[in-house]
């Protein structure tokens, strides 16, 4: 039973019986062979008959049809080698349209089949000449059994090969879906763990102030609105990539958050309960996307474990622009956590990961740690390209001056 499982460099694209790769091999095969012939009788003081010539064309003309009927073209071969032995008797040989079809048969059939097409072709090879099965002795048949072993090995050398390279294409394809998932799951975490704190800190704040402040408990409520707004809507960007192909978008999908996004996030820390100051040193100027995403997912992330391992603490971020990075840091003073040493260990967990891979995804490198006054800080510093400038905007500048 075929399987041909082995054969993707010969079957790929293949549309007919044959294709333009098989009528050249089975040309080269017969022009080959024809050669061959013509010396071996040349050397033995014998021509080559016509007969001889037209059969081991036609011999290699069967080769055509080697993918699809493998075995057949084997017999075909063997069949027609008999032939010429009888028109044309020369010492043992191994014609290379036998070793081709051998080679398709061992490319595409089980173990059991190939071992016996191999011990058959051996002798076979022989045939119609005189003596057989033994015309030149045992060395003649040893000689066409080692050209079948040379034969079948090649074939199951380059299945082997074929077999681990699709294994090693097959896990590379999962390291990278596997990557991929890790990425989404460090953004859902980023989008969940922020979003929901803020939601159950303004549900809580509202419940609080229902009864004394209803404005407070109003602005609560919206704040609570917004941040459940803003969860699906990330959440669902995320997750559209799960689902790309699908169907179609019928709508842009809204913008990641940057640098730019920050004083949101920072206005909803302070109405969740969290003083919170927010400094910007250097000139502000637009920072690349993937990075202006770190940079809002590191201090969201600092900021969400601050409300939830530190209390009611005081938090300071401060975002730096400088000439080549930009760099953020976020501290708190953890006056309101219950006992500040275990706080590195609860804040070492799956948002500290996944803030250390995204700053290293930008080359850059990040601090977390424990303040020994107690409190804790988490600083980034992350490379940014300058751009560089554009051809003749100096003199541009110069002209505008001059004017």
């Amino acid at each position: 039973m075929s399987t041909h499982a082995g054969t993707s460099a010969d079957t790929e694209g293949d549309r007919g019986p044959w294709t333009r790769n098989d009528a050249l091999v089975a040309v080269a095969a017969g022009a080959a062979d024809l050669v061959g012939f013509s010396l071996g009788t040349l050397t033995e003081g014998g021509t080559l008959s016509v007969t001889a010539a037209a059969l081991l064309m036609v011999s290699a003309m069967t080769l055509l049809a080697r993918r699809v009927r493998p075995l057949l073209v084997l017999a075909a071969v063997l069949a027609l080698g008999a032939l010429v032995n009888l028109a044309a008797p020369l010492s043992p040989h191994f014609t290379l349209s036998l070793t081709i079809a051998l080679y398709t048969v061992a490319r595409t059939h089980r173990p059991a089949a190939v071992v016996a097409a191999a011990a058959a072709a051996a002798p076979l090879a022989a045939a119609g000449q005189s003596g057989w099965p033994l015309p030149f002795g045992w060395w003649g048949l040893a000689g066409n059994a080692t050209a079948a072993l040379i034969t079948v090995t090649a074939a199951w050398v380059v299945n082997h090969r074929l077999r681990e390279a699709a294994a090693q294409r097959l896990l590379l394809a999962d390291r990278a879906v596997a990557e991929e998932r890790r990425r989404i799951a460090r953004e859902l975490h980023d989008i969940v763990a922020h979003h929901i704190t803020t939601m159950q800190l303004m549900a809580g704040g509202a419940r609080a102030n229902l009864a004394y402040d209803p404005e407070a408990a109003r602005e609560a409520l919206v704040t609570l609105e917004d941040s459940g707004r803003m969860a699906l809507r990330e959440m669902r960007q995320l997750l559209d990539v799960l689902r790309a192909g699908e169907e179609p978008e019928h709508a842009p999908p809204a913008p990641q958050p940057g640098a730019d996004d920050l004083v949101r996030i920072i206005t909803e820390a302070r109405l969740a309960g969290t003083e919170t100051e927010f400094t910007v040193d250097g000139p502000v100027r637009p920072l690349p996307p993937s990075v202006g995403l770190t940079v809002f997912r590191i201090v969201q992330e600092a900021l969400t474990n601050t409300r939830k391992h530190a209390g009611r603490a005081r938090a300071h971020v401060r975002l730096t622009y400088e000439r080549d990075e930009v760099g953020v840091e976020v501290r708190d003073d953890g006056a309101g956590a219950p006992t500040p040493p275990p706080r590195p260990a609860a804040r070492s967990g799956y948002g500290l990961i996944g803030m250390h891979e995204r700053v290293a995804l930008q080359g850059g490198t990040l601090e977390a740690a424990a303040l020994t006054g107690g409190g804790f800080r988490v600083a980034a510093r992350i490379p940014v390209p300058v751009p560089a400038p554009l051809p003749g905007a100096g003199a541009g500048e110069r002209e505008e001056r001059h004017g």
